[in-house]
């Protein structure tokens, strides 16, 4: 699923390839993408604007135009492709934004779990309102503001997009393995300093992952290990065999030895 990383990768991708050019075409290919709007009110209100500088949110990409602003969430299998406007489409390609210089933007969803939204509709703005501080931004007192009194486990509160946006699965477990704490334990029972290497965990973490535009699968981390085709894959770091299990309703990987059980 796309995490924050991948989401920017996204808006890079659609800053290199949309930004300064006017919307030639709006081909929708598959409703079933579009939140909100139809396809005809979508063309019209974007057909002849310009694409200017995008933003993203925690999972979510605003692309501006100095008119409307288009809004994707990327769900499990979207992502934005840049293409010729020659190229024949993928059979997942839902929605074609042809551009000035025979660009395409092109919007690609397998499963269309989520998709488009256009600003001023009232399920994307209260989508937008119901975000907490975007991840890779907060403050260390944002983010212990977010914490503090924060009932339940350590990876519900990294998940929990009302609280902090932008973590999934791959992230909050990664971020919780390099700072050695176990995904169950209580937010509550953090010390200031055990919740001060999580926050600079976290942000080491972030700003590696963006570079590469996800959560690398580096053999020095848990990412690189967690999918391996043996289960209970050794841990990178100690060498003890990695535990999985369902925690705050997601499949989650540990090390028992770097990440003690709390009592």
């Amino acid at each position: 699923m796309p995490e924050l990383p991948d989401v920017e990768g996204f808006r890079r991708v659609l800053a290199d390839c949309a930004r300064g050019r006017t919307i030639e075409q709006v081909d929708v290919r598959d409703a079933g993408v579009l939140h909100g709007v139809g396809a005809g009110r979508l063309s019209h209100d974007l057909e002849g604007r310009r694409f200017t500088e995008p933003e993203r949110h925690g999972k979510w990409l605003l692309a501006h135009t100095g008119g409307p602003t288009l809004q994707f969430h990327f769900g499990m299998t979207g992502r934005l492709v840049c293409a010729h406007a020659g190229d024949a489409p993928h059979a997942h390609d839902r929605v074609l934004f042809t551009l000035a210089g025979s660009r395409q933007l092109r919007y690609r969803d397998q499963r269309k779990l989520k998709g488009l939204w256009l600003a001023g509709d009232p399920e994307a703005a209260r989508l937008l309102d119901e975000q907490g501080p975007d991840a890779l931004a907060v403050s260390r007192a944002d983010f212990d503001a977010a914490l503090t009194g924060r009932r339940g486990g350590l990876k519900a509160a990294l998940t929990d997009q009302s609280l902090l946006a932008g973590l999934g699965n791959l992230l909050a477990d990664e971020i919780l393995w390099q700072a050695r704490l176990h995904p169950s334990r209580s937010t509550g029972s953090l010390t200031d300093g055990e919740r001060a290497e999580l926050y600079r965990t976290m942000r080491r973490v972030l700003r590696t992952s963006v570079r590469a535009a996800q959560v690398p699968p580096r053999d020095d981390w848990l990412t690189g290990h967690r999918d391996a085709p043996d289960p209970g894959a050794p841990c990178p770091r100690c060498g003890t065999r990695l535990r999985s299990g369902r925690t705050a309703g997601r499949t989650t990987y540990w090390c028992p030895h770097c990440q003690p059980a709390p009592d």
